[in-house]
């Protein structure tokens, strides 16, 4: 029987807690980064840091490798680095499996507007209000650039940044989840916050940031997750080492 050896593509707390199973059942594993933030939770795995060159470095690697298996536990929003998995195990006959927490879902008395991406939701911020909170991390900063006229921009990262926002139209805290209800509820009215834009996430680290737009009556802007192909997918670290096993 040949040797299980897994590649395991991280950076969400999911990918964290399942390398943790992987390592207690003595599997095989490799834990690859993309390394967009610098504050990292330590695997108890091997681990690599950076892209791997497209479609054919990865094809490359999982061969040098000698990978049997990949999952993919990348945010849900590193659609570039899913779609890479996906052509690159097809191509070689790997199995492939999808690790994603599911998507919130509104619930009674939200105020959300779902938009496909990051420039839909730019020009959809209703321009007569001021004080935005931006909870998109900081890549997605630039699609807002146009705003900066309009709007004052509160954002919250996880790693101090240059944000590509003139500093004068935005108050930059960083922090890392979880966050609590109280906390976020404070925060919103401590900065007269009249919307929100967000990621479809997921989770529960982030979560309470829209309980708190839901009793505050903020409207939210979400940001709906990258439409991607077909293929196996689970939701916990249980349902990937029973996969595994199969």
């Amino acid at each position: 029987m040949a040797m299980t050896q897994v590649l395991l593509l991280g950076g969400t707390f999911d990918a964290y807690l399942l390398s943790t199973r992987l390592h207690e059942a003595g599997i095989q594993a490799i834990y690859s980064y993309a390394g967009a933030t610098q504050t990292r939770r330590q695997p108890a795995l091997p681990s690599r840091v950076g892209g791997f060159g497209g479609v054919e470095g990865l094809m490359h690697y999982l061969r040098e490798q000698q990978i049997s298996h990949v999952i993919d536990a990348t945010h849900p929003f590193a659609a570039q680095m899913s779609r890479n998995a996906i052509a690159a195990c097809k191509a070689l006959g790997i199995p492939l499996l999808s690790m994603e927490r599911p998507a919130w879902q509104a619930q009674a008395g939200d105020q959300w507007t779902h938009v496909p991406d990051m420039a839909t939701a730019a020009a959809a911020l209703p321009p007569g209000l001021k004080n935005v909170f931006l909870a998109i991390g900081r890549k997605q900063l630039p699609a807002f650039s146009d705003q900066t006229a309009r709007h004052h921009f509160l954002l919250r990262v996880i790693d101090p940044v240059d944000v590509a926002l003139p500093a004068s139209s935005c108050t930059l805290l960083i922090a890392r989840g979880p966050f609590q209800l109280q906390d976020e509820l404070a925060l919103l009215q401590q900065h007269a916050i009249a919307c929100m834009v967000s990621k479809n996430a997921g989770g529960t680290d982030t979560y309470a940031k829209l309980e708190a737009a839901r009793q505050l009556q903020i409207p939210v802007i979400m940001v709906d997750r990258p439409r991607l192909p077909a293929r196996v997918q689970c939701e916990t670290p249980q349902q990937a080492m029973e996969w595994l096993k199969r």
